[in-house]
């Protein structure tokens, strides 16, 4: 819940600028009190009479107010608030921010603030693309900026792509990650999730059975103790979390390179179910289908994502864990598993057909570490998610409630 917190809401000038009613209306759900601020061009898309009556609050939008600056208006409302948040943060508002304008209210709120800020991308997925956009990116978040979404999916200008806003609701979680004050609040934490597909030709690829439901539950349980997670994750089946920065990834190789660029981080979790081989020479055309004669493939070996972040030596994380899903002599594979790539910790379970693991909605692990094997009891993903996210929580010094 959001309780007695002050969201100070900077709404820029794009389409998505409808999203923020919903938006408010959900914070003033949870409790939040929300202050909006419009830019000239938000105005074009919602009035202030919309954001006014689900805000409960005057919306503010001349910097020049000389009632309100007699009181120095705009450095008092830049520092009440426990989140600024700028929904839409449009290509515009970005590259302003990043520059350090200070041209009209919304600008100089956000020079003027000592408050965590946190932008929410939203425009055309070439303005998104464009270097220009990206460098400014890289600025932000080096300034400390938290940055949720952009989303892929249809615009309002008929292209598709990466560009579109954030729901509300994932919105409201990042939100209430950005305020939570839980034991993992500073600790950023990397989770990778789901498969990788290895491309045979354009259409066909190798794959391991992973639904990735394991893995976004243990992101949303990190994430509810109050961690930054990057969720690095293959074209899996599962909703991906809300609240956390995500990586999407194809390739095992792919996902090497989006994990090494993660990193620093205090805590891995590698929960992915990675290929091991990829075809060395993948077709450029679809193979034909000749009678008689069989294709062959040639295979390569994927790099071991686990094996070598365990072996980092200035950037491995404190507590580094992985998986082993096995079907026969579960904790002896596991253990020399975790001998070998050199973790700390390894989650082992049985996914044998019979189990009905792979797929479903529970999942029975053990725990493998210097202290042996900790077997869990049958329970949902979710509650594994939990138990480990609070194992994680306590390993790296914090205690839970």
């Amino acid at each position: 819940m959001l309780t007695g917190k002050r969201i100070l809401l900077i709404v820029g000038g794009g389409i998505a600028a409808y999203k923020c009613l919903e938006l408010i209306r959900r914070l003033r759900e949870r409790g939040a009190s929300v202050t909006p601020v419009m830019t000239r061009a938000a105005e074009e898309f919602v009035t202030p009479l919309s954001l006014s009556a689900l805000a409960g609050e005057e919306v503010h939008q001349d910097l020049f107010d000389l009632t309100k600056e007699a009181e120095m208006g705009h450095i008092q409302l830049s520092r009440v608030a426990d989140l600024v948040v700028v929904a839409p943060a449009t290509a515009d508002l970005m590259a302003k921010m990043a520059g350090g304008h200070a041209n009209d209210l919304a600008t100089t709120l956000l020079m003027a603030t000592d408050t965590p800020v946190m932008i929410v991308p939203a425009m055309n997925v070439r303005m998104w693309e464009h270097s220009a956009t990206q460098r400014n990116l890289v600025v932000l978040q080096g300034d400390g900026v938290k940055v949720v979404g952009p989303n892929s999916g249809d615009m309002a200008c008929g292209e598709f792509g990466p560009g579109r806003m954030s729901e509300p609701m994932e919105i409201v979680a990042a939100i209430q990650t950005a305020l939570s004050d839980g034991p993992l609040t500073g600790k950023r934490v990397v989770v990778t999730s789901g498969p990788t597909h290895e491309p045979i030709d354009p259409v066909r690829y190798i794959a391991n059975r992973s639904s990735g439901a394991q893995g976004t539950a243990i992101a949303e349980a990190l994430r509810d103790l109050g961690a930054r997670v990057v969720f690095v994750t293959g074209p899996a089946e599962a909703a991906r979390p809300t609240g956390v920065e995500i990586v999407e990834v194809e390739t095992a190789r792919e996902m090497r390179e989006a994990v090494l660029s993660a990193l620093p981080a205090d805590a891995g979790v590698f929960a992915a179910a990675v290929a091991d081989w990829r075809v060395a020479s993948e077709s450029r055309s679809k193979i034909k289908k000749d009678k008689g004669a069989l294709p062959v493939l040639e295979f390569a070996e994927n790099p071991d994502i686990l094996a070598e972040v365990s072996k980092l030596q200035e950037q491995r994380p404190g507590l580094v864990v992985g998986f082993a899903a096995e079907t026969d002599d579960v904790v002896a594979h596991a253990t020399a598993k975790r001998k070998r790539k050199g973790c700390d910790w390894i989650l082992a379970n049985d996914v044998s057909p019979e189990t009905g693991i792979m797929g479903g909605s529970e999942n029975a692990v053990v725990l493998i570490s210097d202290s042996g094997a900790e077997e869990w009891p049958r329970m949902g993903k979710s509650e594994v998610a939990r138990r480990l996210a609070e194992r994680i929580a306590e390993a790296l010094g914090q205690s839970v409630p």
